[in-house]
């Protein structure tokens, strides 16, 4: 956990009373909504279908259990009892109304917790791999590079006002789990010769209505030169993207339409202007911002294997558990442990102010009162003792976060689509909870990962062009329709999935996802070969056969 300083907390207090005022200026009519928009979305307000919704950041994915009971309070107290975990790591609010937003960011300030920069044309929450700092064979701490982005990009008047909204993902891993490839900017720390810290830069990743993939424009930056390298990428697009159409304002199309070499050679030469300069990270900067994040002070354990063999053959419900969501530690004896938040039957990343309060707590007692935040909008704890997992899995199956599922097909990532967004065109939560239980057997669990991605409109906040099968809502003639593409990935092999056909009405669409299915058992080279990479090897029309044969 990084453990904020003064500054941090002045400046939150000083933005909970500044938005307080401008609350009360539009509650009383000074301010109109037309003028009120730009302050709101500065503070992470959004005017829905039903009402106002608030999102709250979480700095790279980490929360402290206070902090999450903060959340939970907040759920508890303005809104209707849960919140909704975000592809962003970020928690949004729904129901929250305007004359007690004030209120509730100055309790989440009592905790470090904020809004800024979780809306608007500005750097957003900087994201991070939820397993960083713990995760075996990593090359370090991804969280405390995200941390220094955090600190220089928080406010900066430069890029507060961009041509569009702007993301950031690092990763320390070689799996990516921060699926650093669809943002604006992609950072991928590695090492080189010399074997200093430094990262590979991907810029132009990004999806909705003209998806791309990044591109590598460095092979390495050396840590150091993070902040001025990242600065003159930000200068660049502030400078020659687009602000005359909001389709076409994203780095993203910048970076197309210039071409990479292109984009590459303005931003190396802005950056030589840069390099060596103010923004150059000292060793002593880096040692400070190090410092501040605490590690739990590991006891030595053994490895917990006969213990865990013998719970699992007591409880074969824990031994599909623990072989589905529980991961290796890069510490001897312990283990991470995802929480799904994918029930059967329930919306996709939504958590209950009652589950919330009882995960803090369980934190508290295994896991060194640490939580993250996982971009697939499932929680993690990240330092759990082995010998704890049969003990910790009662506990989590009591409140109803230990759904066996992770990664699986029921493992939905989804937006809140038509259900409260206003810019949706179709329902995204009643598809998933339909795809939920017709998958929930057993038999459709044993598929393996399967990444299914729900999007209720192109702005693609479900991620849907990256599933291994995505759904899409559109309109057609006033009803919902979906379109599938497959075959997509957000890994470090990232790839957008390709269109499988014509759009298939509401009442279809899981149908239409089981003949995806069945087809896939049938058309793999044996039981070990995923989905992803059965569409890789034949290609769509196998499945576009079975799929639309049986509809015409």
């Amino acid at each position: 956990m990084y453990v904020y300083d003064e500054i941090d907390r002045t400046l939150v207090a000083e933005r909970v009373a500044e938005f307080r005022d401008q609350v009360q200026r539009r509650l009383s009519g000074e301010l109109t909504e037309d003028e009120f928009k730009p302050l709101r979305l500065m503070n992470g307000v959004y005017l829905q279908l039903h009402a106002y919704m608030f999102r709250v950041a979480i700095p790279y994915g980490t929360l402290s259990a206070p902090q999450l009971r903060k959340l939970a309070y907040v759920a508890q107290r303005y809104d209707r009892g849960y919140g909704h975990f975000t592809t962003r790591q970020n928690i949004q609010f729904n129901w929250i109304k305007l004359a007690d937003l004030p209120d509730a960011l100055a309790d989440l300030a009592e905790v470090g917790l904020h809004a800024m920069q979780t809306s608007g044309n500005c750097t957003r929450n900087v994201t991070a791999d939820q397993w960083g700092g713990v995760a075996p064979g990593e090359v370090e701490d991804p969280r405390l590079w995200a941390e220094i982005l955090r600190q220089h990009t928080t406010l900066h008047p430069e890029f507060s006002f961009l041509p569009r909204k702007f993301k950031i993902a690092i990763t320390a891993s070689e799996h990516d789990r921060a699926a650093i490839k669809i943002h604006d900017i992609g950072l991928k720390l590695r090492r080189n010769e010399q074997g200093e810290a430094g990262f590979e830069v991907l810029v132009g990743g990004g999806l909705g209505r003209s998806p791309f993939i990044a591109k590598t424009i460095k092979p390495f930056v050396a840590g150091r030169d993070l902040l001025s390298y990242v600065e003159a990428i930000l200068r660049v697009y502030n400078q020659y993207g687009r602000r005359d159409n909001i389709y076409k304002a994203r780095i993203k199309i910048l970076v197309h339409e210039l071409g990479i070499e292109k984009f590459a050679a303005e931003v190396e030469n802005e950056w030589q202007q840069l390099a060596g300069g103010p923004l150059t990270l000292d060793d002593e900067v880096i040692a400070d911002i190090r410092s501040r994040f605490i590690y739990p002070n590991y006891a030595p354990l053994p490895d917990a294997k006969e213990l865990l063999a013998q719970a699992s053959a007591a409880e074969p419900a824990f031994a599909t558990w623990l072989a589905n969501s529980v991961a290796p530690h890069k510490k001897p004896g312990y283990a991470i442990v995802t929480l799904s938040l994918k029930p059967v039957g329930a919306p996709p990343g939504d958590a209950t102010a009652e589950q919330m309060t009882a995960i803090a707590d369980l934190a508290e007692r295994y896991s060194f009162g640490e939580i993250r935040v996982a971009h697939e909008q499932n929680l993690v704890l990240p330092h759990v003792a082995q010998r704890d997992l049969p003990e910790l899995w009662h506990a989590l199956e009591a409140i109803g976060v230990a759904t066996p599922n992770v990664n699986l097909i029921t493992d939905i990532i989804a937006c809140p689509g038509l259900d409260y967004c206003s810019l949706a065109n179709a329902r995204s939560i009643p598809i998933a909870q339909q795809l939920t239980r017709r998958f929930s057997s057993a038999a459709a669990q044993a598929l393996g990962r399967l990444h299914l991605n729900i999007s209720g409109c192109i702005n693609a906040c479900g991620h849907h062009h990256v599933g291994h099968i995505g759904i899409l809502g559109v309109e057609k003639n006033g009803e919902e329709y979906y379109q599938i593409t497959i075959g997509g990935r957000a890994d470090e092999q990232a790839q957008l999935g390709e269109l499988l056909g014509p759009a298939v009405p509401f009442d279809q669409v899981t149908d239409v996802i089981e003949d995806l299915v069945e087809a896939y058992r049938e058309l793999r080279a044996g039981p070990q070969e995923l989905f992803v990479d059965t569409v890789q090897r034949l290609g769509v029309e196998p499945f576009k056969e079975r799929v639309y044969a049986t509809r015409q």
